[in-house]
């Protein structure tokens, strides 16, 4: 991992570690960068953003760097990171950036590349990008006919991608009474309009972003909104995006959660009993829950671990030719269908199986069962290396090492790095909560006792 480069791009809070003279450079770098990888050619890079109040900054910052290597912009306005990778491909452009921070709170944001094919800027792509805004030297202005310009078509592109999330199924959802929390975020500016192409009832929450609310007690982080009304007003099911659409959790009629092991759990299955299971296996991460491979045993199916993060799972996928993967915490992707996560496309996906089923959505859920977890985010300071002398701490690890056996098989821990956020995170998970608890508590206490 680079200086600026994490899991998932750049990321920081707007005016602290991340600002406008920083998106310049950063736009100045990938158009450099794709000149050089073009012998000199006009770059194309599609730019599309979530909600925050500082993305329509961040994104005058991108272009003006952009244009001013010579590279040509299509922005495409408020729309899901996945879109992005979408459209970038359809447009046969050269890159494509999102300006989002996902799942965290407004004040933050980040800046993400895909390449020409939709996914991730390869890791060398990224040095050299990253090189270029670290160094001293200033990159020379292009001059004349030589600088880029601003395309326009927003509306249009917006409705492609609408119209490809759309084509994802061929149910039309008829019977079914949904609730869709939009998270004030990107899938504002889409869910609306998409999922009015079916016949389901569908209602909308959180679908009016004025910039600081944003993931505010709402979408795929904060759930009791929408569980609380789905209940209470008899829906089959509640779906969650966070700010920038490419993660999806669900609630079922009885405001349950149905997270992203139950959600790859019954489209496995659904792929399986239909023959269209490539290689019978799915891929998830070492934060998967412990039901999610009970559940795997139970039906055949294999089950691939990677480490945390949906670039880890994608590319286990494509190494093995699978087609299902994602994580816990709603990042699902279906490989024959789009190269990234995609929240939208998730959702339907499972509610298509809901619709043929004709289950109760708790029911279809009860595949995979979930054993009780316990996840804790401790917060470090962002510089001085604290995530990784944590990680590194000898008796840190003879901790965990303790737990494990006193757990004797009938649970697990993981204490990891974020990669994304100043973050050590702690997960328990065991045969009852009290268990689980009790084991976080002490591994919490014995991190904030480390002196670093």
């Amino acid at each position: 991992m680079g200086k600026l480069f994490g899991t998932d791009g750049i990321r920081g809070v707007v005016g602290e570690n991340l600002t406008a003279d920083m998106a310049f450079r950063v736009g100045q770098a990938v158009a450099e960068v794709l000149r050089e990888e073009k012998n000199g050619e006009r770059p194309t890079v599609v730019i599309g953003k979530d909600t925050r109040i500082s993305s329509d900054m961040l994104e005058s910052a991108l272009i003006a760097g952009i244009c001013d290597q010579g590279g040509d912009v299509e922005p495409v306005g408020d729309i899901p990171t996945p879109a992005v990778a979408y459209l970038t491909r359809q447009e046969r452009a050269d890159a494509g950036i999102v300006i989002s921070a996902s799942h965290n709170p407004y004040e933050h944001n980040g800046i993400k590349v895909f390449n020409s094919q939709g996914y991730k800027l390869p890791d060398e792509l990224e040095n050299r990008v990253e090189e270029k805004v670290l160094s001293d030297r200033p990159m020379e202005h292009r001059t004349r006919g030589e600088i880029g310009r601003r395309h326009h078509g927003m509306k249009q592109l917006k409705r492609d991608y609408i119209d490809f999330v759309a084509s994802t199924i061929e149910s039309d959802l008829s019977g079914l009474r949904i609730l869709v929390d939009c998270a004030n975020g990107a899938a504002s500016a889409t869910a609306p309009e998409l999922f009015g192409r079916f016949k389901a009832h569908t209602v909308f929450l959180h679908r009016t972003p004025d910039g600081v609310n944003i993931n505010a007690r709402c979408g795929s982080t904060h759930l009791e909104d929408l569980a609380d009304q789905v209940r209470a007003e008899g829906y089959d099911i509640g779906v969650a995006f966070d700010g920038d659409a490419d993660r999806c959790l669900l609630v079922d009629e009885t405001g349950s959660v149905i997270d992203g092991d139950k959600v790859m759990a019954v489209c496995a299955l659904d792929l399986k009993r239909r023959g269209l299971l490539r290689g019978n296996a799915m891929v998830a991460t070492v934060m998967s829950n412990l039901g999610l491979h009970e559940f795997c045993r139970n039906y055949g199916i294999d089950l691939i671990c990677t480490a945390v993060g949906d670039r880890n799972v994608l590319e286990e996928m494509l190494r093995r030719d699978y087609r299902v993967g994602g994580e816990q915490s709603g990042h699902t992707i279906f490989t024959a269908l789009e190269t990234t996560g995609d929240g939208q496309v998730t959702a339907l996906q499972f509610l298509q199986v809901l619709a043929r089923s004709g289950k109760k959505a708790s029911e279809l859920a009860s595949v995979c069962a979930s054993y009780p977890q316990v996840l804790v985010n401790l917060e470090v300071p962002h510089s001085g290396g604290v995530k990784e002398k944590i990680m590194a701490s000898p008796q840190l690890a003879e901790a965990v090492r303790r737990e494990e056996e006193t757990l004797a098989g009938e649970g697990r821990v993981l204490v990891r790095a974020s990669g994304t956020e100043a973050l050590i995170r702690v997960m328990v998970e065991a045969k009852t909560s009290q268990i689980a608890q009790n084991t976080a508590d002490r591994l919490v206490s014995l991190v904030k006792s480390l002196d670093f």
